[in-house]
């Protein structure tokens, strides 16, 4: 027997949360300036000084069109690089995670990748009997014109977040759409770009209709212990841009009722915010 779909109505959509695995970052990286006084009662570590962060895609299904965004960090670690950063990709890979809730792979037509270090797009090719293919064999993958350059030109700073084995494969296979900018990718599906963690990032806003709106965060706000403003990774390339970044999405997310999806908070999946004294929080949980 199939386990159950998981799907739940947001509007005119249906959406489901998709785990793919699990990795462990340094909490002060993770963090930034904040002390560890403060971060750590929220998100505790290990005795490496690392937290539990979840690699959390979204499926989308529109009706005729059936999205995924991100995919998780892959099968390509060796035995070190998973001691490092504590990876864990459920047994078959993204692709098998998705059988178990119900979904074929083979049926996504859109791919939609935030950026691509590597526990965003790790998932996006699978080995094949031929090297690296696309996990997602009849789908569109999107991603900003400029992500790609920087991933293929990167700086000392963050180059140890690329492989490109991660997106190669989907050159070589016509499968990769080059944006140029915000845009609405498909009826409902909208591109809103960020540049403070990384060049070109993509988040994603869904709009089901009937004020059903939602904002994959990706590593804009990764947890819901990020959304006060000064809680900014010490990985963005550009914090203070992240700041104001922050500053814009989370006024707007409050004034429309978004809902904000996180990528990496190991135990929320889907929160709305509230401000307070002029600071913004965590609101209520919601269930994706």
């Amino acid at each position: 027997m199939p386990y159950p779909l998981g799907m739940k109505r947001f509007g005119r959509f249906q959406l489901a949360e998709i785990q793919t695995g699990w990795q462990r970052l340094d909490g002060g990286a993770m963090f930034g300036v904040v002390p560890k006084a403060l971060w750590n009662k929220l998100i505790p570590a290990d005795d490496r000084n690392r937290i539990p962060l979840a690699l959390r895609a979204l499926y989308i299904d529109t009706g005729d069109r059936k999205v995924v965004v991100d995919t998780g960090i892959g099968e390509k670690f060796d035995d070190k690089q998973k001691d490092i950063y504590g990876a864990e990709s459920f047994p078959g890979g993204l692709r098998g995670t998705m059988q178990k809730l119900g979904l074929d792979y083979r049926a996504v037509t859109d791919c939609i990748l935030t950026h691509l270090h590597f526990d965003h797009a790790g998932g996006a090719t699978t080995l094949g009997a031929n090297g690296y293919e696309p996990t997602f064999p009849n789908a569109d993958y999107y991603l900003q014109r400029r992500a790609l350059e920087w991933a293929e030109n990167p700086t000392e700073k963050d180059r140890v977040s690329f492989r490109p084995d991660d997106w190669q494969s989907l050159i070589a296979s016509g499968r990769l759409q080059l944006l140029d900018g915000p845009t609405e990718v498909l009826p409902g599906v909208s591109i809103v770009i960020s540049d403070g963690h990384a060049v070109a990032q993509q988040l994603v806003l869904v709009d089901g209709g009937e004020g059903h709106k939602l904002l994959y965060c990706g590593d804009v706000i990764p947890t819901s212990a990020h959304i006060p403003l000064p809680y900014v990774m010490a990985y963005d390339l550009h914090p203070l841009k992240t700041l104001e970044e922050k500053r814009v999405l989370l006024a707007q997310a409050l004034e429309d009722d978004w809902i904000l999806y996180f990528e990496h908070d190991p135990k929320i999946a889907a929160a709305k915010i509230t401000e307070e004294n002029g600071k913004f929080r965590c609101g209520a949980v919601v269930s994706i």
